[in-house]
């Protein structure tokens, strides 16, 4: 897509990858069109059949190495897929979560049994990853986590509930933010690994009804003497979760600005059609000076959130992306989105409110930007603390 006319950077112009955005925007044309994006949308889920198929077109573990089970790629690959699924309206499937927050807990943590064991399960799509961190009493605030996994003999018994869980409905592989020794606070948090087929305690409570995103299914999980092996503890020793969260977060925040821009830019690509065949007062929508300018500063306010999300990218291919840039790109991101998405909205008059426009659901989609991921005000925290 480059109706922002901006290039891309010269990292993600490497023929390999403009090659692997092709087959990768095929897939979702043939796998996820926006007739079956709307059947989701009314079932409050994607099929289970649509991982496996992902699995199949080797979309799953995309920057994991080949030798751990995976795609062999690296982050690029995981930017063609969110930008991909973003500009064709597909971004509901909880795909990039799985590769991109589930698997790499696992690459950068896990034994190498834990690697073995899972990650070529997670590559097929034979498991569907969560990460269940959000509480009904802690949301941003992780220290503040009440769920517990307490070490008896050859395993742990885990106890507490979780909300707002993305992939809740579907996953059998979920990674559970635990306290294992509840007296040490975040030093004693650890990320404990349940598969949920057959696991005795383990309930999933309703499919959340949200006001956009209602394909990607969130859910609310119960854990009621749960027996976890021993051997799911992330990493094989207890008290590291805390740490590997703070590693992870800023990852999850690029991923989330990225996701930001692409959905933005559709909004731009489809508002743009709208005014340039709608007339009103014998003229087209396009054609009034107010229409140009509010296009102008849509345009402008876009390009300069590319710029800085490929800045971001960059550095995190280097290893260089601190929590505080990468909140800065979550947080400035996701705002500008909201903003422009309804200035475009605006433009489509009444039937910017009518759900069969893209520009309504876009507009929906958008509001969750700002609070998943850690709040937009936690965000603001994290870089004030650099000040």
């Amino acid at each position: 897509m480059n109706v922002l006319n901006s290039p891309d950077p010269a990292f993600m112009q490497d023929e390999e990858i403009t090659l692997f955005s092709d087959s990768v925007g095929k897939w979702i044309d043939e796998h996820a069109p926006l007739e079956k994006v709307q059947q989701w949308i009314a079932n409050s889920s994607v099929p289970r059949q649509l991982w496996n198929d992902a699995g199949d077109a080797g979309l799953l573990g995309l920057s994991m190495p080949e030798e751990d089970g995976g795609f062999g790629g690296d982050y690029r690959h995981e930017v063609v897929l969110m930008r991909q699924l973003g500009w064709k309206g597909a971004d509901h499937f909880g795909i990039s979560l799985h590769n991109a927050i589930v698997m790499p807990y696992v690459w950068h943590y896990g034994t190498e049994e834990q690697k073995q064991r899972w990650l070529p399960r997670l590559q097929t799509g034979e498991l569907v990853g969560a990460i269940a961190m959000t509480e009904p009493g802690a949301g941003s605030d992780l220290q503040g986590v009440k769920t517990t996994a307490i070490k008896s003999g050859d395993h742990y018994v885990l106890n507490g509930s979780k909300t707002f869980i993305t992939n809740g409905q579907l996953a059998n592989f979920i990674i559970v933010v635990a306290k294992t020794d509840p007296a040490e606070g975040a030093k004693g948090t650890s990320l404990v690994v349940v598969e949920t087929d057959g696991a005795e305690g383990f309930e999933r409570g309703r499919n959340l009804h949200k006001i956009g995103m209602e394909a990607n299914d969130t859910s609310e999980l119960f854990f009621n003497d749960v027996k976890v092996p021993a051997e799911n503890v992330i990493g094989g020793a207890e008290g590291q979760g805390f740490i590997h969260l703070m590693q992870q977060l800023p990852q999850e925040r690029l991923n989330i600005a990225i996701q930001g821009v692409a959905a933005a830019e559709r909004g731009l690509e489809s508002t743009l059609a709208y005014v340039k065949e709608r007339k009103a007062f014998g003229k087209r929508i396009i054609d009034f000076q107010n229409t140009q300018f509010k296009l102008a500063e849509v345009k402008t306010k876009l390009t300069v959130a590319k710029v800085f999300v490929d800045h971001c990218m960059g550095l995190h291919l280097e290893g260089k992306l601190d929590a505080a840039t990468a909140s800065m790109a979550k947080y400035w991101v996701t705002d500008i989105q909201g903003e422009v998405i309804d200035e475009m909205l605006q433009l489509h008059g009444g039937y910017g409110y009518m759900n069969e426009y893209p520009i309504a659901q876009l507009y929906k989609d958008a509001r969750v930007q700002r609070i998943y991921g850690g709040t937009n005000e936690i965000m603001k925290l994290l870089i004030a603390r650099t000040l």
